[in-house]
């Protein structure tokens, strides 16, 4: 099993190119199954999950390739399909359960695992299964998987009012890639608004759905009967790029952080800045990037996990890596899942003063931490191990970086290019 070795101490200065998201990229990949023709996706991430989802997709029956270095993927879905997603290939990946809305919407018919992931609370699927019940689908969980038809006699799932639960991104990917080839209008209240939404929402466009209103609570989708190819480039991963934001803020240096967008981090930035680090957002022909500058021991943030634009979840261990060795004391709420501190206890085994109970984290910033052993426990938990490591005394060994491979496109070779001493070692 890999695990990475970093010596800490070294300020971070030069460049960093973001890659595409994975939380674009793999709803992007499922929606190459709403056509049988070509659809090529640009600046795919070279991710787990996304290896993960590309397996699922050719057990499928799609035909997918790589192109060139520019994160180039093909997919073309024929009338010939399996629309089947088994266990071995779904166990691994919640975002698996975004197949099912396609393959209902174009084929009439779904298998699909319940999904796995990181195990860092409840995600349910119940918002998924009720949506596309709403939409006349008939769905049964039978020996671990959802089960989901169209009714007799029927050919597509129809337009309907959608309000769900809470707010749920991958539910409202699902309801998004399903409503497209409905029959009739159908309404998303109380939609998710996370950049990855209307990325998703324009690609769809540009294959010819009819959608209003991505970026907001409330989506219209008027269905058409096929959808055709097209190419799209994945957006810039923004929980990429708000953790080199806290690497370089929490041990100083001066990055600039190429194809990130600003304009989708505007809570982890404001805290950021409140902490004391500089960020400049700009443009160039290049595209949108952004400039951090820190120096010195910054300030000890409070700060409360919520749904975009709220400060991400994603961001919360990240961030707390920070408050680990910042001036004063900061309250941590996640708000979002319940099992989402399993971080703590290893930071504790690098010096950090850390208090929970419940939903929330007491964070006091000491003056130093020190290099030990920890292990990674989940996808995000992995990289705030990495920026303890970076500001600990002496050696850190991150364990179980699995984890961190799903979601960071070889993150140990971009710290290493800015001046961080890390390593991979090959288990």
């Amino acid at each position: 099993m890999d695990k990475l070795q970093i010596t800490g101490g070294h300020t971070l200065n030069g460049e960093v190119v973001i890659s595409g998201a994975k939380n674009a990229a793999l709803p992007e990949m499922c929606a190459t199954l709403l056509t049988d023709e070509p659809v090529r996706l640009l600046n795919v991430p070279r991710l787990q999950d996304v290896a993960t989802m590309r397996r699922l997709l050719d057990n499928m029956g799609v035909k997918t390739e790589t192109h060139g270095d520019r994160g180039g993927m093909s997919f073309q879905a024929a009338d010939s399909i399996n629309p089947e997603a088994p266990y071995e290939l779904v166990k691994t990946m919640r975002a698996s359960v975004l197949v099912l809305g396609p393959l209902l919407a174009r084929f009439g018919r779904a298998k699909v695992s319940l999904p796995g992931g990181c195990a860092i609370g409840s995600r349910p699927v119940d918002q998924h299964i009720k949506g596309l019940q709403a939409m006349g689908a008939e769905i049964d969980v039978e020996h671990g998987y959802m089960v989901a038809r169209l009714p007799a006699g029927r050919t597509r799932l129809q337009g309907a009012r959608i309000a769900t639960d809470m707010v749920t991104v991958t539910g409202t990917e699902n309801f998004l890639m399903a409503a497209a080839l409905a029959e009739g209008e159908t309404v998303l209240e109380n939609a998710a608004q996370e950049p990855e939404i209307p990325d998703l929402a324009e690609m769809l466009i540009a294959m010819g759905a009819k959608i209003e209103g991505h970026g907001t609570s409330r989506i219209h989708i008027q269905g058409v009967e096929r959808l055709h190819g097209g190419t799209h480039q994945v957006v810039a991963d923004r929980i990429e790029a708000g953790t080199f934001l806290c690497a370089v803020a929490a041990t100083g240096g001066d990055v600039i952080l190429r194809h990130a967008r600003a304009d989708h981090m505007d809570a982890v930035i404001d805290k950021l800045r409140d902490a004391g680090a500089t960020i400049e957002p700009g443009s160039n022909a290049d595209g949108p990037f952004i400039r951090v500058r820190a120096s010195g021991r910054l300030k000890a943030q409070s700060f409360r996990t919520t749904e975009y634009p709220g400060f991400p979840t994603d961001m919360q261990a990240q961030f707390m890596a920070l408050n680990l060795i910042s001036e004063g004391t900061a309250t941590v709420t996640e708000t979002i899942f319940e099992n989402r501190f399993m971080h703590v206890d290893e930071m504790t085994r690098l010096g950090a003063h850390i208090q929970t109970e419940g939903k929330v984290a007491i964070v006091e910033g000491v003056s130093k931490l020190s290099g030990a052993t920890v292990m990674a426990t989940d996808l995000r938990a992995s990289a705030s191990l990495v920026i303890a490591g970076l500001v600990s005394e002496g050696d850190t060994i991150v364990d179980r970086i699995y984890h961190l491979d799903r979601g960071y496109d070889q993150m140990e070779e971009k710290l290493r290019a800015i001046g961080a001493q890390i390593e991979r070692i090959k288990g």
